[in-house]
């Protein structure tokens, strides 16, 4: 199908765990240089980006030399605690590289529901991108506490990346996942399974494609990324799920090529899958 994101002027981008955190733990440098790079020369060609990034208990457990996230709240917010400092020390690095200057936004759910607190971060982010600052934002995970009332916690930063397209007016969320895009039924199982180009509504069907939890660094899963699909389309708005593994396939996709699953009502979209 037909994607024209020649009007694109402000896009999100999120950046899951399993991007930048390679199988054996370790930090996937050369997906955060190409992030790095690719966001830099979107930023030079004039547009505004936000990245929303996963990956503090990835790069905790990294630092602390552990390998499994463990069951307990606290040691999962004091180790998240210790992975947004060595993350964000890294972005810092990678961006300088590209001679783009970074900020580290960290929120809680509370913070976007009370009216004032939004009010006051939507013009922070406003004055960061008029600046050609790169907000980087991320869960508040030490502060953050997935209680039965939710009030604090987002659930998942997929869910972080939707709100914050649809608050700061996005164009456009590109969500980077570990797998190509949203398939018919399940790739690891199914040979024949076949990926969709274009979803203009989330169906029943639809929503029976999407399997489970991410990998063992995350927490987010298919389901998870097309209820962020679902609240863009509530928004007006249009997401692109494609596969992280070389960021750099973000600039041929934003020229408009066929690459991943497009999400778009048929309002905003030219065709249909």
């Amino acid at each position: 199908m037909k994607r024209n994101f020649e009007s694109i002027k402000r896009l999100v981008i999120k950046v899951g765990t399993s991007t930048l955190i390679l199988p054996n733990g370790k930090i996937n440098l050369e997906s955060i240089d190409g992030l790095a790079f690719v966001i830099s020369t979107l930023m030079n060609r004039g547009l505004e980006v936000i990245l929303v990034s996963s990956g503090a208990m990835g790069f905790g457990l990294n630092v602390l030399d552990k390998e499994k996230r463990p069951k307990e709240i606290d040691q999962q917010q004091a180790i998240s605690s210790v992975g947004q400092v060595a993350m964000m020390s890294l972005y810092t690095q990678m961006f300088n590289h590209y001679s783009t200057t970074v900020s580290q936004v960290l929120l809680t759910r509370d913070v976007v529901e009370y009216p004032k607190s939004l009010k006051n971060v939507t013009n922070s982010i406003e004055s960061l991108l008029k600046m050609g600052i790169l907000p980087i934002i991320n869960e508040n995970d030490a502060i953050s506490v997935d209680e039965m009332d939710h009030q604090t916690k987002f659930g998942d930063n997929d869910r972080l990346s939707a709100i914050v397209a649809s608050f700061t007016q996005a164009d456009l969320l590109i969500m980077l996942s570990d797998v190509d895009g949203l398939y018919d039924k399940n790739p690891t199982i199914y040979e024949d399974a076949v990926l969709r180009s274009h979803v203009s509504e989330i169906t029943d069907d639809i929503l029976r494609s999407a399997g489970g939890a991410g990998s063992k660094f995350g927490t987010g899963g298919m389901r998870s990324k097309l209820k962020s699909a679902q609240m863009m389309f509530d928004v007006g708005g249009q997401m692109l799920l494609m596969n992280g593994k070389d960021p750099r396939k973000m600039l041929t996709a934003i020229s408009g090529e066929n690459i991943g699953t497009y999400f778009a009502s048929e309002v905003t979209a030219d065709d249909d899958y």
